[in-house]
């Protein structure tokens, strides 16, 4: 597209809009007054330049629309950035700034945990330090000022590849999570934060991406609205709406929940953007083909931007037709432009132009890496305390697996602008030494490929591995998936472990020699009797450049483990859907499965994570205080480690006229306890918003009853409440 002269440089008074001293709603009123119908649908669009780099998106191979509102997935720099920048604002009539988005999930240049994992932390306030720091590199670097995140979906089914995204099962740990990332994106103003996916996305059937969805009003307010509104209350200033229908509209044309639920009843200010494509996709839903009554539906509905397709370019003819008012085309820009003048893009367009070494992976991020890491890593299994080694007393360690040696598996889905290379990450055999100075290391692949498909070269791979392990007193069988096994349109119908990875294990079993098992995963895994081959399992995650180290402080106990699962591992995938806030069965006592009468439970449940210390708690004491209830524990540290203990506050509201939950989470706190140390927890419970539900209707109900509150399921009391 041509760019056209900006003539308001021409005018001898400098228009309203521009004046950095008026009040924002006025600068809005007057721009909106001086742009054409085409320019307001231009401002309403997300564009690529080119093709755009995410396979799995939609887009055409865009030239550059100097009027459109945003670009989304570029890589260009800083530099080229502002050269199309200022194209925008030097050179066209109106000289209105762009917004230059992208995902930007668990950090730019350096890769902190991904979400899943950085829940596992049971730590807000890491998430919210984190963000701030990949806000600060992406708009330093990249010129990116709206990151496309946090994905706050609630995951029920593992099978699901974008749960690697998201902060887990539990609505108010996402709530924690989710509002804890946007105030870090946000908190130095320059950068806007994206909450997605708007709304019940995670809730596709079989863990199918992109497939039908289909969940009742109750479902959408137990469980899938909590950490959105989350986010809004956080002062998110973009959402994203979601692919998939709810009550039989698709997401992008549904007003009772755009509108109605997100801005009536939550407050939202900003504005939504689709996700990429959604809106031309809704002829593949079978709900309309027609881009004019796609464009004039989404906009109704409260869909304010475009992303990826160019649909709303349509919005002239949809005005002309009658099938959308001006009124709702104004209102949507007004909108976008309201977050471009609180982001000050119109006083400053223009992205700092400085080196890499300038602006990432500074010492402060690098540590905040580590530190992250340390505390998102999940010990499940510690047979006869195998763990912590002592360095002194190993001769040799055999690294087997197809992680051990390779960087990747650590930096996760939604690598931004990191690349598996020494620059941006370590490995696990790599940081050995440093740990086991006296010990000899060895290594081998195992497999040659991590896939569910058989590899040329898995049988060879396999039988060297168990050469070099024979020679080693201990094995660190490094395993698990590949940052590609997750994420988008990356569901499984299996999670259980590749073959090829499970004959492998199956080898070194008949070794008899120690195993510890160090998973690098985006979800959460089915074992089959893998589980019961190692002596010990530390799950990784995917967390982040400094997740060896991290890993290696874990095993030798410089760290005592902290982490606790975010969601829950089932035993097979025949149990899936399996999740800790399910409603109670009719009848307790029946099994669910005739095959799993004797492991009638998940392998690993929500909340669960070992540590080197046992930490004991006392008596849950709940007493009335003022028109409120405050609640206390003590928690001692009876072991010899120091360590971080996660204090998980259970409520179950044991009879209520609609059915609850058998228990959920209602607060969180963790707590570093010397060895030997006790401390006591103080919890305050507001009924209104810790005792009572929605109905389906979104009215909240507060009811007079028995309740049990149990902190971590290892100390529990009842008590009754009324007004």
């Amino acid at each position: 597209m041509k760019a056209k002269t900006n003539n308001t440089k021409k005018q001898g008074k400098t228009p309203l809009y521009k004046n950095p001293n008026a009040p924002i709603e006025e600068r809005v009123k007057d721009l909106i007054s001086r742009m054409t119908i085409e320019e307001k649908a231009d401002q309403l669009c997300q564009d690529t330049i080119g093709v755009d780099p995410n396979p799995d998106n939609y887009s055409l191979d865009n030239p550059y629309c100097p009027t459109c509102g945003s670009v989304y997935q570029f890589m260009g720099g800083s530099r080229n950035r502002n050269k199309f920048q200022r194209q925008a604002v030097e050179e066209t009539r109106l000289g209105i700034p762009l917004l230059w988005a992208i995902d930007v999930i668990h950090g730019w240049r350096t890769m902190f945990p991904v979400s899943l994992a950085q829940a596992a932390s049971f730590n807000p306030s890491l998430t919210e330090k984190s963000q701030r720091i990949a806000a600060r590199e992406c708009w330093q670097d990249g010129g990116i000022d709206w990151c496309l995140g946090p994905m706050v979906e609630v995951g029920h089914d593992p099978r699901w590849g974008r749960n690697v995204e998201g902060y887990g099962e539990d609505p108010y740990t996402a709530s924690c999570f989710a509002a804890a990332a946007v105030r870090g994106f946000q908190k130095d103003g320059r950068v806007a934060a994206c909450v997605k996916h708007f709304v019940g996305y995670s809730a596709c059937e079989g863990g199918r991406d992109y497939s039908y969805t289909e969940f009742s009003s109750r479902a959408l307010r137990e469980w899938y609205l909590p950490p959105f509104a989350a986010g809004v209350e956080a002062g998110a200033y973009t959402m994203m709406s979601s692919f998939n229908e709810w009550d039989g509209k698709p997401i992008p044309a549904n007003r009772a929940l755009l509108t109605d639920e997100l801005r009536t009843r939550m407050g939202f200010s900003g504005f939504v953007v689709s996700d990429c494509g959604a809106l031309h996709r809704m002829g593949n839903m079978g709900y309309t083909s027609d881009p004019i009554e796609q464009t004039s539906e989404a906009l109704y509905a409260g869909n304010e931007m475009a992303m990826g397709d160019g649909l709303y370019r349509n919005i002239p003819e949809a005005v002309a037709s009658g099938k959308l008012s001006m009124e709702t085309v104004d209102e949507a820009v007004a909108r976008v432009l309201r977050v471009k003048f609180k982001l000050g893009c119109f006083e400053n367009p223009y992205a700092p132009e400085l080196t890499r070494e300038e602006t990432c992976i500074l010492p402060d991020a690098d540590d905040l890496s580590l530190k992250f890491a340390r505390e998102t890593m999940v010990l499940l299994k510690n047979d006869n305390k195998l763990l912590p080694l002592d360095p002194a007393k190993v001769n040799s360690i055999a690294f087997i697996g197809p992680s051990a040696d390779e960087i990747h598996p650590h930096l996760g889905q939604w690598r931004a602008a990191a690349e598996p290379t020494p620059e941006y990450g370590e490995t696990l055999y790599g940081v050995a030494q440093k740990f086991f100075p006296k010990a000899t290391l060895s290594f081998a692949r195992g497999c040659a490929g991590w896939d569910y498909r058989p590899a040329p070269g898995d049988a060879e791979e396999c039988e060297k591995a168990v050469e070099v392990a024979k020679s080693a007193d201990i094995i660190m069988l490094c395993f698990g998936e590949l940052p590609w096994m997750a994420g988008e349109i990356k569901s499984r119908r299996d999670i259980c472990l590749p073959p090829a990875q499970r004959e492998l294990i199956k080898a070194l079993s008949a070794l008899g020699k120690p195993i510890i098992g160090l998973c690098c995963s985006g979800r959460a895994l089915a074992f089959q009797e893998e589980l019961k081959s190692m002596d010990a399992l530390l799950w990784l995650w995917q967390s982040g450049r400094r997740a060896p180290t991290a890993a290696m402080e874990i095993l030798v106990g410089k760290v005592n483990p902290s982490g606790k699962l975010p969601i829950t591992f089932p035993r097979s995938v025949g149990q899936i859907p399996i999740y800790y806030n399910c409603h109670g069965k009719i009848t307790p006592e029946a099994h669910d499965y005739q095959d799993l009468q004797d492991e009638d439970g998940p392998w690993f449940p929500f909340g669960y994570g070992l540590a080197y210390s046992t930490y004991k708690y006392g008596k849950v004491n709940v007493k009335r205080v003022g028109k409120g209830l405050e609640a206390s524990v003590t928690v001692k540290n009876a072991g010899k480690f120091a360590g971080k203990e996660t204090i998980i506050w259970y409520l179950s509201d044991v009879e209520a006229k609609f059915t609850q939950p058998i228990r959920k989470v209602i607060a969180f706190e963790k707590v570093m306890l010397k060895a030997g140390e006790t401390k006591e927890i103080i919890l305050k419970i507001d009924p209104k918003r810790d005792l009572a539900y929605s109905l389906p209707n979104g009215i909240q109900i507060l009811e007079p009853g028995k309740f049990i509150l149990s902190a971590s399921l290892q100390s529990e009391a009842d008590f009754w409440y009324e007004e």
